[in-house]
């Protein structure tokens, strides 16, 4: 017997059908085990078109499908969300931030109980802002900190404030961590990431249409993060983890950094050194799914 979803709702149990709204997807028209029974590991990342290009990378590592071949979308009935799949391997966009990342995972975490999906890994894969590192550098996450640098997720649920619980899995962190060691190509580091509300302002930005702080304090902030064991700044690894950890899943946050904030706030490399440097999370997810599946 596996390790299946923990599913937090009693109410699911008791309704006839469930429509995952913004996939497009629901129980009575679409069989979930059938689709997504065979599931162990979900990649979810910003972009659709970023999805896509890993469900194509994953399929080639695994040596599943053939070259060139079209992977459809899964959620083509909406325009909210992308969701590609190979073999095991399910690849979902999240766009950008807690609410958009929430809303995603809700429907995931059921899509994958309904389909009785067991020994999930579920890994985010995306670009931060680094701090005190080198761009191009991959960040494992230990714990996902608010802009307090507190290891928390707070959230109103009828009208009081509920706080979760933001660690993700300690032994998963040091797999992937062992990947990149094998892998050898790129500075891969675990630490904190601080997950922000804002691009802008709640990331100390200079250069949002909004900033009433000046160079020094932004410093400041941003080596007061340093300090507290920061080592990279996104928007979505909180509510990530919180959820994770609620439905019994198995989750890291991989990250690759865009540019070093202690020396800046605009992302200015060129287009195809940030192509790149995207691909860093995703080679590293891969080997490690390769690795997971005996294929190395």
């Amino acid at each position: 017997r596996g390790n299946f979803i923990n599913l937090c709702n009693p109410h699911l149990e008791k309704m006839k059908e469930d429509i995952l709204y913004h996939f497009a997807l629901g129980t009575s028209t679409h069989d979930f085990p059938t689709l997504f029974g065979d599931v162990k590991f979900v990649c979810v990342g910003g972009s659709p078109s970023r999805m896509k290009a890993f469900i194509a990378y994953i399929a080639e590592e695994l040596g599943l499908g053939s070259p060139g071949c079209d992977y459809p979308n899964i959620c083509a009935g909406t325009d909210r969300y992308a969701m590609y799949k190979v073999g095991p391997v399910l690849s979902v966009s999240h766009g950008m931030g807690i609410p958009s990342i929430s809303i995603m995972l809700h429907e995931l975490i059921k899509l994958l109980y309904h389909a009785k999906c067991s020994d999930i890994t579920i890994i985010r894969i995306g670009t931060s802002g680094g701090i005190g590192l080198e761009p191009g550098s991959v960040v494992i996450t230990r714990q996902s900190v608010d802009a307090t640098f507190k290891p928390q997720l707070e959230q109103v649920v009828l009208g009081k404030t509920v706080i979760r619980s933001t660690n993700l899995d300690e032994q998963l962190a040091q797999e992937l961590m062992q990947c990149s060691k094998e892998i050898g190509q790129f500075n891969t580091v675990i630490g904190n990431t601080m997950c922000t509300l804002d691009f802008y302002e709640g990331q100390g930005r200079l250069d949002g249409a909004i900033c009433l702080y000046d160079e020094e304090e932004k410093l400041q902030y941003l080596k007061n993060a340093y300090e507290s064991g920061v080592r990279n700044i996104e928007m979505e690894s909180s509510v990530f983890a919180a959820m994770c950890n609620l439905s019994g899943v198995k989750a890291a946050v991989v990250c690759v950094t865009l540019l070093n904030r202690l020396e800046g706030d605009q992302i200015s490399s060129s287009h195809d050194i940030l192509v790149e440097y995207q691909q860093r999370p995703q080679k590293l997810v891969g080997y490690f799914i390769k690795k997971s599946l005996g294929k190395v």
